[in-house]
């Protein structure tokens, strides 16, 4: 309690020697004093003009906030560029920019478009359309001949859904072979990929293929007591020829070994090996001296070429 009481005893004057000496507002200096009323007006507040170099807030959020935030600097955005205004190559020639400069003088004064196509071109592409369309067969415009059907033969020969090819792939077949649509595709597929591409446009190219057999009753290579051939089925074609628009003609018989056509003939052997199940050439046996075999048999090991 003593201790409490000089506590009181010595704050009381202080306080009350702070009563005594309160703050009084002192009137600014640079405020106008008005003698009426003695109080101070507020001066005038005077508004300075923006300049140039003001800096203004930026929006929070916005991509100018986020960069001034951190040191990031920003990026110049892309502007077009000065340059094509007066044009990046000074030498005419490469100068063609339409409003900038003058145009190169290699330059046409306007776009070139094609003529009218002739009526009788269209008329005479119909009819040729047509005209393949009528002789198509196997369902292929690129195999015209005619649809015969079942062909009829002796014991177990005879075609089923046989056709007599007059032409595969625009190449001719002299005379017409009668085989099946199988074979008549896979003579197409040879035709396109080994003969076409092997002769080129040596003769004037291609013009037919001399056909020495197609179907015919009969054994293997003729031989009494052999096996049926595939010819005896429509599933064989041999080729002994082949003719050329100038009237000339490949053989095998006389151009297998030449330096003029034998590598181009070797080249159509090959590309049988694989549309047809077994190839035959001058080098497999006495029998084929003179011609190519081609027929469409699939066996276990493939296709057999020799």
């Amino acid at each position: 309690m003593k201790i409490w009481a000089a506590c009181l005893i010595v704050m009381l004057p202080a306080g009350a020697l702070w009563a005594q000496d309160a703050v009084r507002p002192v009137a600014r200096p640079d405020l106008p004093v008005n003698a009426e009323t003695d109080v101070t007006e507020p001066a005038p507040v005077v508004v300075d003009e923006p300049t140039k170099d003001t800096i203004r807030p930026i929006p929070r959020g916005s991509a100018e906030a986020i960069l001034a935030g951190s040191d990031v600097r920003p990026v110049i955005r892309p502007f077009e560029r000065p340059d094509l205004a007066f044009g990046a190559q000074t030498r005419a020639l490469f100068r063609a920019e339409l409003n900038l400069f003058a145009f190169s003088p290699n330059a046409i004064a306007s776009s070139l478009r094609p003529a009218t196509r002739p009526a009788s071109i269209e008329v005479a592409a119909e009819e040729r359309r047509q005209a393949r369309l009528r002789g198509q067969v196997c369902g292929d415009p690129a195999i015209q001949g005619k649809i015969l059907g079942r062909v009829a033969g002796s014991g177990a020969c005879g075609v089923e859904d046989a056709v007599r090819v007059r032409s595969v792939a625009g190449v001719t077949l002299s005379p017409r072979a009668t085989i099946d649509c199988r074979t008549a595709s896979a003579l197409k597929t040879w035709v396109e990929r080994g003969v076409l591409p092997a002769v080129g446009g040596e003769g004037g190219g291609v013009s037919s293929l001399r056909v020495v057999s197609h179907y015919a009753c009969r054994t293997r290579n003729n031989q009494p007591g052999a096996r049926l051939s595939e010819h005896a089925f429509g599933r064989a074609i041999d080729i002994a020829g082949i003719g050329l628009n100038d009237g000339t003609e490949m053989t095998l018989l006389t151009d297998w070994n030449s330096a003029d056509d034998g590598a181009q003939l070797r080249q159509m052997w090959r590309a049988a090996c694989g549309p047809f199940g077994t190839v035959l050439g001058p080098e497999s046996n006495r029998f084929h001296l003179d011609h190519f075999h081609f027929d469409t048999a699939r066996y276990q090991g493939g296709t057999y070429c020799r």
